[in-house]
């Protein structure tokens, strides 16, 4: 049902974003060629994109050692690797959605 002449008027609720400086966690590798790279799953929404992402970066980078990592049970949040994973790897693809 409408009104005659009557005018609504609203906010447009997403706003504007200011510019944020972003560091690196840690430096990037100078080339990935023959490293070995840890995909990390864990429990949440990101299964979806993470499990078939190690299968599409293997196609892509065939000269790249990938390897995924699952949490073990009872493990929540973080990076699911063990700590002989870690000291193996030259980097890791952690991804989160909630």
């Amino acid at each position: 049902m409408t009104v005659e002449g009557k005018i609504y008027r609203c906010l447009n609720p997403v706003g504007t974003q200011d510019p944020v400086d972003q560091y690196p966690l840690a430096p990037r590798l100078d080339k990935i060629d023959g490293k070995t790279i840890y995909v990390s799953i864990g429990f949440g929404g990101e299964q979806g994109v993470m499990i078939p992402l190690p299968k599409m970066l293997a196609a892509t980078y065939p000269n790249v050692n990938w390897k995924v990592a699952h949490p073990p049970p009872g493990h929540r949040g973080g990076v699911a690797l063990s700590d002989e994973e870690l000291k193996d790897a030259d980097a890791v693809i952690r991804g989160v959605l909630w």
